[in-house]
């Protein structure tokens, strides 16, 4: 990709940016023109990532250490605290047609303060997609005998074309394999029910390696609870699928609501229950397997369905085929979301952007890493300290969602995303991150002693949901926006929102008016990307007599 040398040189994209299917508008709002899916073909592109398996990891993990009643109220309360802060992301992000970086840009980070957001959410994705790669490693190296370490590359390495072209084969592919895997999902637990439901009451007292036994412990709750609540990012991935949302309008309304709350705060009811549902299959396996195994997703399903299926081999092809389809449901996810974050976080380092494809290499390669290096091995560790932060952020663009914009009023009540409109740093949303993680992990590594260690977690979301108002009202919001836009809602000077497309100036690409921004710099109309990329500006555009010339600039140049 070019850069630009002066005002009037003009960009040029490579092949892999400049082709939208490839591409699916990697650090842009989602134009209407691309949003061609329905709200249920959105709404079941969202929960087919909700197949992962590291669910049933999570829920046999924490149980085997922590027992079932702390395993129990850690999975319910993470739960519905995932659930109510998943509730605004989801509605800006699919009113807004904007994903997770580009919403928490405009919800009280600014401009640069959302790269630390990005890193933050592209590590979600690489752990996740290392712990269910190592799920589907394992069902290879149980089903073929490969040694791990190959196991493992054919795992990650599988994933890869499946992602290239984004929105437009996923949610093909997610609604294909729905209904073969929902009947999958609930079959060893149906086998034990009918075959052995005394099972169940047994795992009511499964104490695990408990000091409690099966019974509560406010500090081994509150451990359970900080593995659990690390899942409180998956939202980002939802959200990902949920900026392709078609328009509000009062013809679709009811279905639109229920598309985003199912497939927006909605995931976490199947999360749960899939976490419960591991919960009990590895008590029920504990005895045959062992504790060091119990938590394995594929000893768990081979072990139940050998109760009803006498052939061995037949039980552990069945056990692979849903494994495998698990895992590529999920990681499918994991890749592209990773992709966008990558994507994100070195536009603004770097001021180029080669690709969304090539972060998807980059992506899958940093999974691939912690996968042979047995990140599942640390699950427990990696996701309790992983939580401390990702609860931070979650917390402060909630804050803003709910509090700052609609009630204190303070900042613009939409998503401003565009960097000529944006502070660099907001105080609001990560000066409240920063203080609550840095709090947050100090009492993980028990500065604060056992009970805040425990509790670590929830430290950071409260800190976080309670600074950020208050940092809002102290600055009264003066670091929302670094200039107004030109006429209207986030949109460029004398540009006509009726008016389907603009021409952007240094590209000469066509985009949507929401998408675009007067630049002083080029003067005239300047996309979003082109503005981001941009390194040569010095950010002109938010100087005071910049201001006063964009405030009488003319109608930029239209299609």
């Amino acid at each position: 990709m070019s850069s630009v040398a002066s005002p009037r040189k003009h960009r040029t994209f490579n092949a892999l940016v400049s082709n939208p299917v490839i591409e699916d508008y990697a650090l842009r709002y989602a134009p209407r023109s691309f949003r061609k899916w329905s709200e249920f073909a959105v709404a079941s592109a969202a929960l087919g990532g909700i197949a992962y398996l590291a669910d049933f990891a999570i829920g046999g993990s924490i149980t085997l250490s922590y027992g079932f009643a702390n395993a129990l109220w850690g999975i319910l309360v993470t739960a519905l605290i995932i659930f109510l802060t998943g509730i605004p992301i989801a509605y800006y992000a699919a009113k807004y047609n904007i994903d997770m970086d580009l919403l928490t840009r405009g919800a009280g980070f600014g401009y640069y303060g959302s790269t630390l957001t990005s890193l933050i959410y592209a590590s979600f994705t690489f752990i996740y997609f290392s712990l269910e790669g190592s799920v589907m490693g394992q069902a290879f190296n149980l089903a073929f005998g490969w040694p791990l370490w190959l196991a493992y590359l054919i795992a990650a390495l599988l994933i890869i074309p499946l992602v290239i072209y984004g929105m437009t084969f996923l949610a093909k592919l997610q609604v294909w394999t729905q209904p073969l895997w929902l009947a999958l999902l609930v079959l060893p637990l149906l086998v034990i029910l009918l075959k052995d439901p005394q099972a169940f009451l047994v795992w009511t007292h499964f104490a695990g390696s408990s000091k409690s036994g099966p019974g509560f412990d406010p500090l081994l709750f509150g451990s359970a609870a900080g593995v659990t609540l690390s899942l409180i990012a998956q939202i980002g991935e939802q959200v990902d699928y949920l900026r392709f949302m078609p328009d509000l309008t009062a013809q679709n309304r009811g279905r639109w609501w229920w598309a985003v709350m199912l497939a927006g705060p909605g995931w976490v009811i199947l999360g749960a229950a899939k976490q419960l549902g591991g919960s009990m299959l590895a008590s029920f396996i504990a005895p045959v397997v062992g504790m060091a195994k119990a938590d394995q997703p594929i000893q768990m399903y081979i072990h139940s369905l050998s109760i009803w299926i006498p052939d061995a081999s037949m039980v552990l092809v069945v056990g692979t085929v849903f494994v495998v389809l698990s895992q590529i449901k999920i990681n499918v996810t994991n890749a592209y979301s990773g992709s966008l974050s990558w994507s994100n976080f070195f536009s603004r380092i770097f001021h180029a952007h080669p690709g969304r494809v090539v972060w998807l290499l980059f992506n899958v390669g940093i999974a691939l890493t912690l996968m042979e290096l047995n990140v599942f091995g640390f699950l427990n560790a990696v996701l309790g300290f992983y939580s401390n932060v990702a609860v931070a952020w979650i917390g402060a663009v909630v804050a803003d969602l709910v509090l700052i914009k609609p009630i204190l009023k303070i900042g613009p009540s939409y998503i401003e995303f565009k960097r000529g409109h944006l502070y660099n740093f907001n105080p609001v949303g990560f000066g409240s991150m920063v203080i609550a993680s840095a709090l947050s992990i100090a009492a993980f590594f028990g500065v604060f002693g056992p009970l805040w260690q425990a509790f670590s977690p929830f430290v950071s979301l409260g800190v976080a949901f309670v600074l950020a108002p208050i940092i809002a009202w102290v600055t009264q919001g003066r670091y929302y926006l670094a200039r107004e836009p030109e006429t209207g809602v986030a949109t460029v000077a004398g540009a006509d929102l009726n008016r389907e497309e603009i021409s952007c100036v240094s590209c000469s690409y066509d985009y949507e008016a929401l998408d675009m921004l007067h630049c002083p710099h080029h003067e005239g109309a300047l996309c979003s990307l082109c503005c981001s990329l941009n390194d040569e500006c010095h950010d002109v555009c938010k100087r005071g007599d910049a201001l006063t010339a964009i405030a009488i600039h003319s109608s930029p140049t239209r299609s």
